[in-house]
């Protein structure tokens, strides 16, 4: 509304960015790739609904239109650039996505470029977290967001619009649209009066019509001399900068909420999380679902509330929640401020326990340390309900790990990185997954928890291993080993061994990869454990394939494969059947190799599982050329980069290789 000429001028740029002959003379020369629009303005001026309102218009130009939350004033952000990738990639396919950050900005610029792709970076803390995330060219282009003009980005390609306030006129439009249009028409004056004060900001006028909305008795004139009082003086001042402006719509607006609306308000404003639910409110207000649920349908009425886009939550402009925090500092006491951040603290342990659950039913939770009975949660449909929520919920339960670790609160800091697991295991968030192992790890040995250790030393090494630091995942899973046999737990000394002969061989050290492995082959078959004594042998097998000791190999993959089938694991079993196809080639049985990589390839097909399809294909591929067929070597390859192609640039740039010496 009142936006054209701003739309027009986002047009314009971008035209003279990608070489309209009838633009030229722009920055950067025709033909240059429009690589960001950067949009600055200041906060509640509606940049990122102009935004998404022309890049909806645009949508025929691009192959994808993806959003990301840079989030530079969240409670819990800015967002780091590595996360940012890992979303974006995750939005076009890629699983999983790589550990290394080059890589991912690697992979991201490769994907964007074949597509091409329109990504919205919304709310940028400036040009170096932006950097690393603009397309390369070939038509995509990346939409900045931010309050700051981010002029360094300039040398990056970049066009800049600044947005500025909505004419008089448009802001009149918008409050009769969003307010009472009769009522606003009966009084013009007044209307002018309550934009003037708002300065004509999107965000203030809103919440200014959502007042008239309430009050339908309230005259305009009468909002206009609240808005005023507020900002301190008339005059001049009435054409107030925008944070007056928005203070004193917020001020008014919480000033006419009925009491119990206004507390649930402050104490949200207090915690980090990013969506808000009835549940949540009830639990951490104190207040009973019902109760909480009318509190929110007050907040959405009042303007102070909006949809987040994920069925039935809540969320608060980033302006709305500033507002909420300060007035939480101010009206409530030091120790109900402590015990609201202590109940979402109980909130987001209690529904990642139950997300871990859904998620990895065999991994056992310990107790839980609540200080009141766990409040409800909800009901999670599937594993990917689940893993949506940790998904979506992971700076903010970051965030109240983070404060837990430095209020004290040492049970529910090792607790909730433990409840965190699938998260970490599955996303790969590497950056957090290490950050929080390290604050669990140092809380679970203050609180003296011997459990707690060993759970933060086991996973946070997988965690380190993951992200490529072996020497130190070692030195985590040799402290977890130690930590088992002073506690004589037989069952975390064997994942302890098992994951440190998986690092070792990720170094091709392979007779300590080996010792490893058999020491946790034998203690698993003490204890009776099935499962973990196949994923042993099936470790086994892969350290006697890079040994080149084919017969030894086959016959642990043989066997870790039958295991592992018969307990249900099958992208376990999938990936033995890999590696024992590639073993029975390379031991001169082709045919049978042939065979077992086809048995894996359609088990990878029907667990939707693209990286191992695309690793059975390459070794597919290396079986054909070893027996002379080059054609189907150079199918194979060819059907492996394509399915590698969003997934790792690395494995792409191998069977590029693979295919030029054909």
């Amino acid at each position: 509304m009142g936006r054209h000429e701003d739309m027009r001028t986002l047009d314009h740029l971008t035209a003279r960015r990608s070489g309209d002959p009838r633009r030229s003379g722009a920055p950067g020369g025709p033909g240059d790739p429009a690589t960001a629009l950067v949009v600055s303005g200041p906060a509640g001026v509606g940049k990122t609904a102009l935004v998404n309102r022309w890049l909806r218009r645009r949508a025929g130009s691009f192959g994808r239109i993806l959003y990301a939350d840079l989030a530079a004033h969240a409670p819990y952000g800015p967002a780091p650039a590595a996360d940012v990738l890992e979303r974006l990639l995750r939005a076009l396919g890629v699983a999983p996505v790589p550990a290394d950050p080059a890589e991912r900005g690697t992979l991201w610029r490769a994907l964007a470029a074949e597509l091409p792709v329109a990504v919205l970076l919304d709310d940028a803390a400036g040009a170096a977290q932006v950097r690393p995330l603009l397309p390369a060219g070939g038509g995509s282009l990346a939409v900045v967001t931010s309050r700051g003009s981010l002029t360094a980005l300039l040398a990056d390609g970049a066009a800049l619009h600044s947005l500025g306030a909505l004419t008089p006129a448009a802001a009149v439009t918008l409050l009769a649209r969003a307010g009472d249009g009769e009522r606003t028409g009966r009084e013009p004056h007044g209307a002018i009066d309550v934009v003037t004060l708002c300065a004509c900001l999107p965000l203030p006028v809103r919440l200014a019509a959502a007042q008239l909305a309430l009050h339908p008795e309230q005259p305009v004139g009468a909002l206009a001399a609240a808005l005023s009082r507020g900002l301190g003086q008339p005059g001049s001042s009435l054409r107030a900068e925008g944070h007056a402006a928005v203070s004193a719509t917020l001020d008014e607006s919480y000033r006419l909420l009925p009491p119990d609306a206004a507390r649930t308000y402050r104490r949200l404003g207090l915690i980090p999380a990013s969506a808000c639910t009835p549940q949540l409110a009830a639990a951490v207000c104190d207040r009973a679902p019902g109760q909480a649920a009318a509190d929110l349908a007050t907040l959405v009425r009042a303007g102070l509330l909006e949809p987040s886009g994920r069925g039935g939550a809540y969320r608060f402009h980033d302006l709305v929640r500033a507002h909420a925090c300060r007035r939480g500092e101010r009206d409530e006491t030091a120790l109900t401020q402590e015990e609201t951040v202590r109940r979402y603290a109980d909130w987001c342990l209690h529904t990642a326990t139950r997300a871990t659950a859904v998620l990895a039913p065999r991994r056992h939770a310990p107790e839980r340390d609540h200080r009141a009975p766990p409040p409800p949660t909800p009901a999670f449909a599937g594993e990917k309900a689940a893993l949506a929520w940790l998904d979506a919920e992971r700076h903010s339960l970051m965030a109240v790990l983070r404060h837990s670790a430095a209020a004290g609160w040492d049970t529910v800091c090792w607790q909730l990185a433990d409840a965190m697991w699938p998260l970490f295991s599955r996303l790969n968030p590497s950056a957090l997954w290490i950050e929080a192992h390290e604050l669990g790890l140092a809380a679970a040995r203050r609180a003296g928890s011997r459990a707690g250790e060993g759970r933060m030393l086991l996973s946070g090494a997988e965690g380190l291993r993951e992200a490529g630091r072996y020497e130190e995942a070692a030195e985590w899973y040799a402290l977890a080993g130690r930590h088992a046999e002073q506690d004589k737990d037989p069952h975390q000394r064997a994942e302890a061994l098992d994951g440190l002969a998986t690092t070792r061989l990720r170094v091709r050290e392979l007779a300590g990869a080996e010792a490893g492995f058999r020491d946790a082959l034998r203690l698993r078959a003490e204890l009776a454990d099935g499962h973990g004594a196949a994923h042993s042998r099936l470790g086994l097998g892969e350290t006697a394939l890079l040994a080149r000791d084919w017969g030894r190999a086959v016959r642990h993959l043989a066997r870790a494969q039958a295991d592992l089938t018969a307990h249900g694991d099958g992208h376990g079993a999938a990936r033995a059947l890999t590696l024992l196809g590639q073993a029975k080639a390379r031991a001169g049985d082709s045919s049978g190799g042939e065979r077992e990589l086809r048995t894996a390839l359609a088990a990878f097909e029907t667990l939707g599982a693209p990286d191992g399809q695309a690793r059975t294909l390459e070794l597919m591929g290396r079986v054909a050329q070893a027996d002379g067929d080059r054609e189907r070597a150079r199918e194979r390859y060819e059907q492996a980069r394509k399915l590698a192609r969003p997934l790792s640039p690395a494995t792409v740039r191998r069977l590029e290789e693979r295919l030029r010496e054909l």
